[in-house]
């Protein structure tokens, strides 16, 4: 496997690692926000979501599109949304219920 394949998944682990963010993209998986909006739907600050999405865009999962004087969030590409729904997929069948079961709680973060 390429350098580059390994890199881009290690980026999409680290967004995914924060439940804040995996929560930020999957609502921009439904369609673009604005950061106002994203933020009172994931119940964060504004500058909490800012820093998310600092996080995103450096790892080149979501873009900002000015529009005049504000600045819409949407997914870097519409197929992450299909990723993120495939990953879901995956997840939820191969082990619906680990962590509920866990002893250790380290195993499940």
């Amino acid at each position: 496997m390429p350098v580059v394949h390994a890199e881009v998944l290690a980026r999409f682990g680290h967004a995914l690692s924060d439940p804040t963010r995996s929560r930020l993209l999957l609502a921009l998986r439904e369609g673009p926000g604005y950061p106002g909006e994203l933020a009172a739907l994931l119940g964060v600050t504004r500058q909490n979501l800012s820093n998310h999405l600092s996080c995103l865009r450096g790892c080149g999962l979501v873009v900002a599109v000015p529009e005049g004087r504000r600045s819409r969030y949407e997914l870097a590409d519409p197929r992450l949304a299909h990723a993120l729904e495939d990953l879901l997929g995956v997840v939820l069948t191969v082990d619906p219920g680990t962590c509920a079961t866990a002893t250790d709680e380290e195993s499940c973060r």
